[in-house]
């Protein structure tokens, strides 16, 4: 019943929303994530604005965003929607994530431009864009008018669903893919896995948002490079089998090669949510780290963001993909999540392969778990704020959040069953990604703004362009964090 109710919500509703809202963007953004490449480039190797070692640079902001992608929707992920939508979901993957990146542009920009100072750094977010931009909604129907405080409640129900989203279910989905891989490769026992992995995530999450980004920048370079090589290895030594993987998946995208009925929508589907479920563009994850990076312009980060979904889905989702359907395992219908990748690369490398991405998959979804955790302590503490707890609350609030998404849910999800906590992570996600699309449809026209005077200064010779708050006097009341 339960997964019923989630098919239904993605298959009729944010499927369609999603690729509609992701065209919008792309289309008033005036293709930023393609004509702005080289720029994102450039400003991932910035340094942060003036000389403060707290706060927090663009590529410390774009690590933990991508530590947080980059985890079991890559490995695990991957594997799913093939074995479930067969390799046409790859295709609706690489869609999702064009498109997408463009929303991850302009959610992530809207974080910057509504971020507020926190303990000598900045924290933000969507609980923060949809409190102080959609306070108070106007809307008008023939001659009928309406107007309704829609930042207040929203912006809570929001705070509560990322809380649960990211900082429990997701932390589940991340402990029950290592104990899986470790298991496979190790023998090691899920409870064992879970017990070693509550130890270490507590250490870091106690030690907040910079040990979470110090970790994170060096542990995603790392990972990334090593398995990109890998799948560049399996590729390069099968390459005469790459342009029938390709035909393959176009074929399959729509259908034409699919033995059953409902091969398209089975592709689509899963294609799209295993696809953002990893590249999380429209979810509303992203924008809480970047909100902390200490940039000189909101469209900084959005780029920066942006440059994220591809290197997500674009480079790390494709290594996955072609890995399994070079080795032709992706039929055996006994072969799922992470151990399908595991045998594949098996198949390619020998015995190696299953304790390589063991490895990969520990520091993939480790990196996940402490930057999920993060996104949650940054909604425990809007929620702190908005219900005025004291000081000494806000600590108890806090630890709590920390005991749970650290600690009891990584163990529950060493030990729960796959279908359990993926089926708990798609509905929270399909609920979390509506709340978000809503907001940053209302708030979108900002972040144009923003782009077209990013775009105005760079044309005028500037290379660093700079914010004010009085650029925007409509709004500059609500603007926190940038005199």
């Amino acid at each position: 019943m339960l997964q019923s109710v989630i098919d239904w919500l993605w298959t009729y509703i944010l499927i369609g929303v999603l690729i509609a809202c992701g065209l919008w963007f792309t289309w008033k953004c005036k293709f930023v994530q393609f004509r702005m490449i080289p720029e994102m480039f450039r400003l991932l190797l910035e340094s942060p604005k003036g000389k403060h070692s707290k706060k927090i640079s663009s590529f410390q902001a774009f690590a933990v965003s991508v530590a947080t992608r980059v985890g079991t929707g890559n490995l695990a992920g991957v594997a799913t929607a093939i074995a479930i939508g067969g390799p046409g979901a790859v295709f609706w993957m690489w869609v999702i994530a064009l498109i997408g990146s463009a929303t991850a542009f302009v959610e992530s920009t809207l974080a910057q431009l509504y971020k507020i100072p926190h303990d000598e750094h900045f924290i933000g977010g969507p609980a923060y864009y949809i409190h102080k931009g959609l306070r108070e909604v106007h809307f008008s129907f023939l001659s009928f008018h309406f107007s309704f405080r829609l930042g207040r409640w929203m912006s809570i129900l929001f705070a509560i669903l990322i809380t649960i989203t990211f900082g429990l279910a997701y932390n589940s989905v991340q402990s029950n893919t290592i104990s899986g891989a470790l298991d496979r490769a190790f023998g090691v026992t899920p409870l064992t896995s879970g017990i070693a992995l509550t130890v270490i995530s507590l250490l870091i999450v106690f030690g907040g948002i910079h040990r979470i980004a110090k970790v994170s920048s060096i542990i995603v370079p790392i990972m990334a490079i090593g398995y990109f090589v890998l799948a560049f290895y399996v590729v390069v030594t099968n390459i005469h089998l790459f342009p029938q993987v390709l035909r393959v998946i176009v074929e399959n995208a729509f259908g034409m090669g699919q033995v059953i009925g409902g091969g398209l929508g089975a592709a689509l589907m899963n294609g799209i949510k295993r696809g953002l479920f990893s590249n999380e563009a429209g979810e509303g994850s992203a924008p809480n780290v970047a909100a902390t990076a200490n940039v000189s312009h909101p469209v900084k980060q959005g780029l920066i963001q942006a440059l994220g979904v591809f290197t997500d889905t674009l480079l790390v989702c494709s290594c996955t993909a072609f890995i399994i359907l070079i080795s032709g395992l992706y039929t055996d219908p006994s072969l799922n999540g992470i151990n399908l990748t595991q045998a594949a690369l098996q198949n390619e490398v020998g015995s190696i392969g299953p304790v390589f991405i063991a490895i990969a998959i520990f520091l993939f979804a480790f990196s996940s778990i402490i930057g999920n955790y993060y996104y949650g302590e940054a909604n425990v503490r809007y929620l702190s704020l908005r219900s005025k707890f004291s000081p000494r609350t806000s600590r108890i609030a806090m630890i709590g959040y920390r005991l749970l998404s650290g600690g009891i849910f990584v163990i529950f999800g060493s030990l729960a069953s796959l279908e359990t906590v993926w089926a708990i992570g798609d509905l929270c996600m399909a609920l979390l990604t509506a709340c978000n699309l809503v907001a940053i449809i209302l708030l979108g026209k900002y972040a144009f703004r923003l782009l077209e005077d990013y775009r105005h200064q760079q044309r005028n010779g500037i290379r660093n362009p700079e914010f004010h708050r009085s650029q925007m006097p409509d709004i500059q009341h609500e603007l926190d964090a940038w005199d």
